[in-house]
């Protein structure tokens, strides 16, 4: 008799939701107020015709309204957020579980080390899942010789590391992150001599191929092409029939790097992806795919299980696409000075399982081959022809879409076939794609480098849902960027992967509403406009700054009952931001790391992928996409941990910071000397806070400019440029009269 209780059930967060929808009111209420104010202001400097007043309040106003606007896009996500429990142990035999293909990509060893991307691999062949019913694939998309032999030697050590995983029930398959950890278990298994043994037997194997993999670095190329023919490999079957040291059935590891062509557009991450899941049709064919990205491994071997519970529930699976698991960081700082563990994106994640699912993150991701083959809106008649404009004219992927997702090689028939691997060279070849649909309707989307926010939006689109799981053991963990010039370069092309879908025909706020509830749409539109932030801060990191030069209030006095207005508003957002960082677990200093990042990637990041994208949108250039590096510098990682700031970053964007740091002390100091002559302290009080907030706030920048001699601070050619640029400016606003 099958089990009948649920696989999983879920819940809302009922406090969250009533302090959420109660803030929303109030501070929507309080924007209002605010833009009264505004507006009446400025019909009277109109009546009065005050042209010095009229600019500044026109501009303000914009960025009060761009402000506004995306606070506005994020309430939906903050409406219902909703929890996930599943229960692996009620799923059915592993003879009944569907197989999982895993994709791990990678571009370039020389940023992205063969050692961290080698550990990933073993990691997802160590999951707890049936061998025979799960593959990793890993997509080379650079071609390295070096990254192409790691792979065999990681073969070689996971014939011994996915037995020892599996007879000691290990919980960390990441061998790199488990011998960093004292790992204790159940049974006494872990305590027990022969457990001992076996872990010092299984530690050598694992210096052993580390040893193997610097030899490798050292001996061969790391070097990227960008014009090689495809090469796909099954690795080890050849020569042990695919067996582990306990004589098992070991799970396939396929190599795979595409061919690339300088002439063709090789569509980034996507294109990578794209090859995968032709090249995975062909071999394995499982209905469910894991995406991970080359520095996330598995931290829980069960993250598949857990998966299944949602994809093989009868009330879901028919219109799930796929279940996001959050990432997670192990390099993350305590202090956490660069805000990288993204904790601001999760709890936006669980208010958009209570609408139709979170948005497509990257990675750590359990996605149906369904839903990215688009097969649910063909006819039962649909013509060879038809197919062949959808799907390319490989015949033999054609029949592997309506095979049931069952492999399309029998057991006799060896991956060395003629056929088969003619067919797999067709896949993989850099002009498959042309005249298709794939990046269009079928496949991970090309539009936009953004691959996974865009494809997971289409699919939303299309009818599809998704789920949000986060399990008290993170599933996967991965490296966040160490270094301020990492953070900004990395974010720089995030944003602009969402300027490119804004500025198009598929801006969530147009294309959306038609294709799904406006509330989800509101929910891709804030992330798609977030940009939009850069023009708001720097209006308010200059204009305020430039008329307290200038004794020219913009703002209400404290007398005036608006100042309630303005006090509140900015309190209830700064109390809400609190709030969601404690219910998080998280301190004040959060709070201070998470503002100031946001400031600084706007300023710089939001900046220049705005700029890129216009001059793309214009065909001034073509946009490029640069893999983060996962390199650890000794002194950065030394300084992050000790949470100083390394300011070793471009100098375009370190300029823009600078030069409105001091720009902001300055006005600061002039207007509150000038404030204290003319006595003008409730007429120029919220002015005056304004580059006193962000001054305490960017305090690190005035110690890397002015106190510290170290090689992290910033640069004195930066530090002197942006001296005199500020000099200029306040000199130019300080010409003016008092008023």
């Amino acid at each position: 008799m099958e089990n009948s209780f649920p696989l999983n059930d879920w819940h809302v967060r009922k406090t969250h939701l009533a302090i959420n929808r109660l803030h929303a009111f109030l501070h929507g209420i309080a924007l209002l107020s605010l833009f009264y104010y505004r507006l009446t202001s400025l019909t009277d400097i109109i009546r009065n015709k005050n042209t010095t007043l009229l600019l500044p309040h026109v501009l303000i106003l914009i960025s009060e309204l761009i402000l506004s606007f995306i606070w506005l896009l994020s309430q939906p996500s903050k409406w219902k957020p909703v929890v996930r429990t599943v229960y692996p142990e009620r799923l059915p035999g592993d003879e009944k579980l569907p197989s999982i293909d895993v994709f791990v990509c990678t571009a370039d060893p020389n940023k992205e080390p063969c050692l961290e991307v080698m550990n990933t691999v073993i990691s997802a062949m160590a999951l707890d899942y049936p061998s025979d019913k799960l593959h990793v694939y890993l997509s080379d998309d650079g071609g390295s010789v070096a990254t192409f032999q790691a792979i065999k030697q990681a073969w070689k050590f996971s014939r011994f590391w996915v037995p020892f995983c599996r007879k000691y029930n290990v919980k960390v398959g990441c061998p790199e992150a488990y011998f960093s950890t004292d790992e204790s278990g159940p049974d006494g298994k872990f305590s027990s001599s022969q457990f001992v043994v076996d872990k010092k037997a299984i530690q050598k194997s694992y210096e052993e191929f580390k040893d193997s993999l610097e030899e490798i670095v050292a001996n061969t190329s790391t070097s990227v092409s960008r014009d090689h023919p495809p090469t796909i490999e099954v690795i080890g079957h050849a020569n042990d029939d695919g067996i582990d040291t306990d004589n098992n059935d070991m799970p396939l590891l396929v190599y795979v790097a595409r061919e690339k062509r300088p002439s063709h557009p090789h569509n980034f991450k996507a294109g990578a992806l794209n090859v995968l899941l032709r090249i995975s049709a062909m071999i394995s064919n499982s209905p469910y795919i894991l995406v991970l990205d080359c520095d996330m491994y598995c931290n829980d071997p069960s993250s598949a299980r857990q998966a299944m519970c949602l994809h093989l529930d009868p009330k879901l699976s028919p219109k799930l696409g796929f279940v996001q698991f959050p990432q997670k960081f192990y390099n993350i700082s305590e202090t956490d000075i660069y805000d990288g563990q993204l904790r601001y994106i999760w709890p936006r994640w669980e208010g958009l399982d209570g609408l139709n699912g979170p948005i497509l993150s990257g990675t750590c991701f359990y996605i149906k081959r369904e839903a990215l083959h688009g097969t649910q809106n063909f006819q039962e008649d649909v013509d060879l022809v038809q197919l062949h404009k959808c799907f390319g004219t490989s015949n033999e992927f054609i029949k592997s879409i309506y095979r049931n997702y069952k492999p399309n090689y029998p057991n006799e028939r060896k991956f060395s076939d003629d056929a088969l691997q003619k067919e797999l060279q067709l896949l993989a070849s850099c002009s498959y794609d042309n005249d298709t649909k794939w990046g269009k309707e079928v496949g991970f989307r090309y539009f936009a480098v953004v691959e996974d926010y865009f494809t997971g939006f289409n699919l939303h689109c299309q009818g599809w849902i998704s789920v949000y799981l986060q399990p008290s053991r993170p599933a996967f963990l991965g490296a966040s960027p160490i270094s301020l010039s990492e953070l900004l370069v990395q974010n720089t092309r995030w944003y602009l992967g969402l300027n490119q879908v804004a500025m198009s025909r598929f801006s969530p706020l147009v294309y959306g509403p038609l294709r799904m509830p406006i509330s989800q749409s509101m929910c891709y539109a804030e992330f798609a406009y977030s940009p939009l932030y850069f023009l708001a801060l720097y209006v308010l990191a200059v204009i305020p700054q430039f008329f307290l030069v200038r004794g020219i209030s913009l703002y209400p006095e404290v007398s005036s009952p608006f100042f309630v207005v303005f006090s509140f508003v900015f309190l209830s957002s700064q109390l809400k931001h609190v709030q969601e960082i404690f219910s998080t677990g998280h301190s004040i200093r959060t709070w201070s790391n998470e503002q100031r990042m946001w400031m600084m990637k706007s300023l710089t990041s939001f900046l220049y992928a705005t700029l890129e994208a216009v001059m793309e949108k214009i065909r001034l250039t073509k946009a490029s996409f640069l893999p983060t590096n996962k390199v650890v510098d000794d002194e950065q990682a030394k300084r992050y941990q000790m949470g100083v700031h390394d300011f070793q970053a471009p100098a375009l964007f370190m300029i823009p910071l600078c030069s409105l740091y001091i720009l902001n002390v300055a006005s600061f100091i002039i207007g509150f000397g000038r404030i204290m002559q003319t006595q003008k302290w409730g007429e120029m009080f919220i002015q005056a806070f304004i580059p006193f907030f962000a001054t305490i706030l960017h305090f690190p920048l005035l110690e890397g400019m002015v106190l510290r001699k170290d090689k992290g601070r910033v640069s004195p050619s930066v530090s002197l440029l942006s001296a005199v640029i500020s000099t200029i400016f306040v000199s130019f606003a300080s010409l003016g009269n008092y008023c």
